[in-house]
């Protein structure tokens, strides 16, 4: 008689329930010994199937039955032994059975489904579509983390309603019925083999109350209508292991599942189950579950699961199933910190071994920790301890851990604040009183604002949860505004925030479930107008202010690129939300460099580097997906590029300054005209349209040859002749802040070829002078200065002066000195002419350096949301050197 080999023999001690299987079940032996130095599989499983052992039932279904239970006996067997005997991890095991329970489950589909179609009929739909059973594995079988003497939860569906065929008809919802409740018995029923599965429904539409089969009217009806938060988290985890119409599926429940907005308000609905099952568990003196008790595997899944629902919805690479593949996306995402990730996949690869060997003792689905001590001392030697004590240090490290960050999670803050009163039902001089007391310089005011807030109809249409989230909220927030230099400018800021997000619940719950994100938030506005209106506009940035890492952190642009193009293509051919996305991530990237900004970790030119190269690589996105959308198109690749002129040409772009572009094509294909005109029209809309994400860009095409009058796209060739022949000085100062931003490479390096060329024409130097002092008179009268006051801008001996002194010089000199012709700033342009001897060095060094102070005022200004004016006195020291020079070279 065979016999095991020794080191899978010495594991029979931690198992009684394999020993008997063993012994009592000769030919199972013989089939181990052969195997178990490598994995089984879906192959062997259905080779197994083909020519099950010993002797079986004449009746088709009795033969069925007693192969699958024989089958389940083989592989528990093999996992079990190649298990307790170190041969197989973690995914093996759970991955092993979850091939069990798909195998066992098309097995018992395809008998009963044939049976059934012999007397009723294939089953249609009313236009005489052939219909099929889906069947949806949840839990742990969808996730494929199956246990080994696991339940299985499935539900079942069918797309659409109508009758068999015959000969016996029934209607479709018989007919699956019948099928389902056939599968079930298959797999579940007691036989003297024993059973494959147990099989739960209790996940289905209307748990154990609701049919057993539902079509998909049915279950998008009740999604829509009836379905709760913890059945999102459970369909987190739901996947469709039989069923061509998969697809539909997936697209019918993923809206139920992931929001299309972050989604904190999925924090109070995972608490209150969390809540309730550690309730249930310390009820029942359970807290040697290792499971359902604290720093258990439940708690480890909710976590991963909790953040799925908050983020899926905005990242679908976070949309996945098993609970170790989630835990890596979050840390690669940083949204927990790469040690805790690892920590927590740490404890749930123990206890999930733990939990085997607990259920390979008798093959029950049990996760309690034994009394006995020589059960004890078995599990904690299978476990690789030498005794229990080593072992339970080991356990209660990882529950601790596990648990302490679930705390973190879903543990209820502390919701202190000194406000004695509730904001929202306060009378307004009780309100007065407490805003006084607190040192607000306009309380009467202010707390009007805050009567006008909470009687208006937006918020009392709130529902009595999101009134009861403000009125946490609006004491804390009067509380920390008081704490802020600026309190008043920054309660009536935080106000505003409120009425923008009150309809939101998800954003309401982040800030209250993270006392530390209001906080932050007040800062921020606080500190710069500019911030609270992205913020009231953008309310999804709210999630950005919760991690400070992004302040250290340098953007990466071909990362970023990347990312957001795997994101992209994720979602084809879906164009309305791939222009909600674009635009998201736009605001996420513009916001932290804002944040950056305040914290003093960015200069004005390298946040206007920063700010370009997002621009850059947001045009270049958007030609590639444009252009896929074109129907019609006589080529894959386009001869196409974009001209950036203005801010963006010399990269002086600001948080939400315009894109001065000009589109050029150098295709001769006859319909190259009318399809690069069409482009450009869809590339204005795709980048200004306002979404419900809001726009990417305003475009000005002004700047293209004849300006309004002129096509919205310019062949190469038509560009150069025109600025030859046709141009006006002013449009070649345009053009010394030109530079090819996005498209066809060839074609931009050929722009600037002709760039250069035409900046090296030569000029005569009175006619130029007269010329660009015609322009800048024209610009001044334009904005004519008011008395006791500068404007950085157009005042003289402002910023655009110092654009005309550098343009004048590069027009005038670049034909003797082509240096000048490089687009590399205002700054590094006047360090070039004086080391050219053209102008004053020292001069040129003081001129550089006022430029530079006052593009700082002018960014002070605008992320208050001033006008670019300052007292005259402030800016006076600062005027001299260009004047100076202006005088130098104008007169």
């Amino acid at each position: 008689m065979p016999t095991l080999p020794a080191p899978y023999a010495e594991t029979l001690r931690y198992s009684p329930f394999l020993a008997r299987l063993l012994e009592s079940r000769p030919w199972l032996t013989e089939r181990l010994a052969a195997t178990l130095d490598l994995p089984i599989d879906r192959e062997a499983m259905q080779t197994f199937l083909a020519d099950p052992p010993g002797p079986l039932p004449f009746d088709a279904d009795e033969r069925l039955e007693a192969a699958l239970r024989r089958l389940r006996t083989r592989v528990l067997a093999h996992v079990a032994l190649r298990d307790l005997a170190g041969r197989a991890d973690l995914d093996e095991v759970t991955g092993t059975m979850t091939t069990l329970a798909e195998v066992a489950l098309e097995t018992a589909h395809d008998h009963a489904f044939e049976r059934l179609i012999e007397r009723h009929g294939r089953p249609l739909s009313p236009s005489g579509w052939e219909q099929e059973l889906l069947v949806v594995g949840m839990g742990k079988l969808g996730g494929r983390e199956l246990n080994v003497s696991s339940d299985i939860d499935l539900v079942f569906l069918y797309p659409e309603d109508g009758d068999t065929a015959g000969p016996k008809i029934l209607s479709n919802f018989e007919f699956f019925e019948r099928l389902g409740r056939r599968i079930i018995h298959l797999l579940g029923a007691p036989t003297a083999d024993g059973f494959v599965f147990r099989v739960d429904m209790r996940l289905r539409p209307h748990g154990d109350s609701g049919p057993l089969v539902c079509s998909f009217d049915m279950l998008e009806d009740y999604l829509l209508t009836q379905g709760r938060e913890w059945e999102r988290y459970a369909w987190i985890k739901g996947r469709v292991l039989r069923g061509e119409r998969w697809q539909e599926l997936e697209s019918l429940v993923r809206p139920f599942v992931f929001r299309k907005y972050l989604d904190y308000g999925a924090i109070e609905a995972m608490r209150a189950l969390h809540a309730q099952i550690r309730h249930e568990v310390m009820r029942q003196d359970r807290l040697d579950d290792v499971k359902l008790g604290p720093g258990g595997i439940r708690e480890i899944e909710f976590i991963a699961q909790v953040h799925q629902l908050i983020r899926g919805g905005r990242d679908p690479a976070l949309q996945i199933r098993p609970t170790r593949q989630v835990l890596r996306r979050l840390a690669e995402r940083d949204i927990l910190p790469a040690e805790t990730a690892a920590a927590l996949d740490e404890a749930y690869v123990f206890l999930r071994r733990v939990e085997h060997r607990l259920q390979y003792w008798e093959d029950a689905q049990t996760h309690r920790l034994p009394r006995d001590d020589t059960q004890r001392l078995l599990l904690a030697q299978a476990m690789g301890h030498p005794d229990w004590p080593s072992f339970e240090r080991e356990l209660r490290r990882h529950r601790e851990r596990v648990a302490a960050e679930s705390t973190h999670v879903f543990g209820q803050e502390a919701r202190s604040t000194t406000v004695a009163v509730p904001v929202l039902s306060a009378a307004v001089d009780e309100l007065e009183h407490c805003l006084q007391e607190r040192g607000f310089a306009r309380p009467q005011e202010l707390a009007r604002r805050i009567d006008a807030f909470r009687t208006s109809p937006r918020t009392r249409a709130l529902t009595a949860a999101d009134r009861n989230r403000l009125d946490a909220l609006l004491p804390r927030a009067i509380d920390i505004a008081a704490t802020h230099p600026k309190r008043d400018e920054v309660l009536e800021r935080l106000l505003e925030l409120f009425e923008a997000i009150g309809r939101r619940s998800a954003y309401l719950s982040l800030l209250q479930e993270y006392p530390q994100a209001l906080r932050r938030v007040a800062e921020l506005v606080g500190a710069a107008r500019q911030a609270a209106t992205y913020l009231t506009r953008h309310p999804i940035l709210l999630d950005e202010i919760l991690d400070e890492r992004h302040l250290d952190e340098e953007p990466d642009w071909p990362t970023f690129a990347h990312e957001l193009e795997r994101l992209l293509d994720a979602l084809e051919p879906d164009a309305e939300r791939q222009m909600d996305l674009m635009r998201e991530h736009h605001h996420a990237q513009a916001f932290r460099l804002l944040m950056r900004d305040l914290a003093g970790r960015l200069t004005v030119e390298r946040l206007s580097d920063h700010l370009s190269a997002l621009a850059d690589t947001l045009l270049d996105l958007t030609l590639r997906y444009v252009w896929r959308k074109l129907r019609r198109r006589h080529t894959d690749t386009p001869r196409f590029a974009v001209i950036a002129y203005g801010k963006l040409g010399s990269k002086e772009l600001g948080y939400v300054s315009d894109l001065d572009l000009v589109y050029l094509f150098d295709d001769p294909h006859p319909d190259a005209l009318e399809t690069y005109t069409r482009y450009a029209q869809r590339i204005n809309t795709w980048l200004s349209t306002r979404t419900a994400a809001g726009i990417l860009y305003e475009v000005d095409l002004r700047l293209r040859p004849d300006g309004e009058a002129g096509l919205p796209v310019t062949p190469l060739e038509g560009f150069h002749r025109y600025q030859r022949e046709k141009a006006w000085t002013w449009e070649h100062q345009a053009l010394t802040r030109a530079r090819f931003c996005a498209g066809d490479p060839e074609l931009g390096a050929r722009f600037e070829a002709i760039r250069r060329e035409i900046l090296c024409l030569p000029r005569d130097p009175a006619k130029l002078r007269e010329e660009v002092l015609a322009m800048r008179q024209k610009m001044r009268d334009a904005h004519p200065s008011r008395p006791g006051l500068f404007h950085l801008k157009h005042d003289p001996g402002g910023l655009i002066d110092v654009e005309f002194l550098v343009q004048y010089l590069v027009l005038a000199h670049a034909h003797e000195h082509p240096e000048l012709t490089a687009n590399t700033g205002n700054i590094a342009l006047l360090r070039c002419a004086a080391d050219l001897g053209l102008i004053d060095a020292t001069l040129a060094r003081q001129v550089a350096d006022a430029y530079r102070e006052l593009r700082r005022l002018q960014h002070r200004q605008r992320l208050d949301e001033l006008p670019a004016v300052v007292p005259e006195g402030e800016a006076a020291a600062l005027r001299e050197p260009i004047i100076a020079l202006w005088r130098q070279i104008f007169t």
